[in-house]
């Protein structure tokens, strides 16, 4: 491909040395407490927003980056200095779209695998939690639903409730006093579901070749989502739309949702796309766990020309992805969302949609970036991932807050 052109040189340093980490080189099972200071130091460095750049250091004091630089501007800031040779150092992954706590996936594994930060989209409300040694979880909550209708349909709960995976609601009062408990729960979004089910490959349509439901499931009506979009934003707070065909689509667009949490399974009508791209909605991806769909590929491929915008999510907690950054999401983005011709600035646009631009679209930037006064989130992998998304899938290194979780290199200091 010709992005490769531009590549910062894959020559190998002579060595690879050691991470000042005592006798263990893989710290995960307790990590290791923040240091005053540490000094990280790699062949190649990707910041989050720039393109990678050769030879660079970041300086960490405690749980914060205190300054990113070449190693000669740095090198006498900070007595542990920490070489990693022939690596790349980037900022923590963020996942805008998982279950972990609904499907009591393990935190640690999914930090160990490169994931620093998770957006969890549906299930037992909680505040958020982690970032010092441990995986960042921002929380929506339940899913907001029509009675009888997705997800509690699928995934059962009863009649549901905020320690569950949606939540029922009948009323416009219904809705405004869920979205305020929500809120008041520690959610940092709001989502609901517009969902009629029936989408062919759908992994909510069981067997994956179901049969379209006799009746369409129930979906809040349009003047129940407006209800829930008003107090969403009153409080300062995005709307994600679970949506997987036409008509939810366009419920969503009707009532001015911010995000569109799948991109959907079954083709959206041209002007459809077009609206949800000049009304600037943001679509995270999810497009390989939704692959037996029959018109994800085509949609994705839509929006990219009309100049969509999209944030990596991979859904974590499914059985069919990686509980960790997921290669294939990566290619699957870089190939259907990057129009009939690949540079580099695409691969670039791969990474920041999974970085710096998540960060700021969950309104937590700089987190995702590595620049001064940025959480100290970052990963290192040997080699050049820019190259090869794969070898992102096992991190090298992984530091939460300052601390360092996972650490794979060995040498000298």
């Amino acid at each position: 491909m010709k992005f490769r052109s531009r590549l910062v040189d894959p020559l190998y340093l002579a060595l690879t040395l050691l991470l000042c980490q005592g006798a263990g080189f893989n710290a995960f099972a307790h990590g290791e407490a923040a240091q005053p200071c540490q000094l990280l130091m790699a062949k190649q460095l990707f910041d989050g927003v720039n393109f990678p750049q050769a030879d660079m250091a970041v300086l960490i004091e405690g749980d914060k980056i205190k300054q990113v630089g070449s190693r000669q501007q740095l090198r006498g800031l900070c007595d542990k200095r920490i070489n990693l040779g022939d690596a790349t150092i980037l900022p923590g992954f963020i996942e805008s779209h998982a279950h972990i706590t609904f499907q009591n996936v393990s935190k640690d594994k999914v930090l160990e695998h490169g994931i620093t930060t998770v957006q969890d989209t549906g299930g037992p409300l909680m505040a958020t939690t982690g970032g010092y040694g441990e995986l960042r979880l921002l929380s929506t909550g339940p899913i907001i639903q029509a009675p009888g209708g997705y997800p509690l349909n699928v995934f059962g709960g009863g009649i549901g409730g905020y320690d569950k995976i949606g939540y029922p609601v009948n009323s416009v009062l219904e809705a405004e006093e869920a979205v305020q408990h929500i809120v008041d729960g520690g959610a940092t979004a709001i989502k609901v579901a517009l969902e009629p089910g029936g989408e062919a490959g759908a992994p909510w349509m069981m067997p994956h070749d179901g049969p379209v439901p006799a009746t369409p499931w129930d979906m809040p009506s349009e003047r129940i989502v407006q209800a829930i979009v008003a107090k969403a934003h009153a409080l300062n707070k995005r709307v994600i739309a679970h949506v997987g065909e036409n008509a939810g689509f366009e419920r969503a667009l009707n009532t001015g949702v911010d995000e569109i949490a799948h991109m959907p399974c079954t083709k959206i009508d041209e002007d459809l796309l077009q609206r949800a791209v000049d009304q600037g909605l943001t679509f995270v991806t999810t497009v390989d766990t939704l692959s037996s769909c029959q018109g994800i590929h085509a949609n994705m491929m839509s929006l990219a020309d009309k100049g969509a915008k999209f944030i990596y999510g991979s859904e974590i907690a499914h059985d069919n992805v990686p509980w960790g950054i997921n290669a294939e999401e990566m290619h699957l983005m870089l190939h259907l969302g990057s129009g009939a011709s690949i540079d580099f600035s695409d691969v670039v646009n791969v990474f920041r949609a999974a970085t710096s631009e998540a960060g700021e679209h969950l309104g937590l930037a700089p987190l995702g970036t590595l620049v001064s006064g940025a959480p100290a989130d970052l990963i290192a992998v040997k080699g050049n991932p820019f190259q090869r998304f794969k070898i992102l899938e096992y991190p090298d290194l992984v530091m939460s807050g300052g601390r360092i979780m996972v650490n794979k290199f060995r040498g000298k200091p």
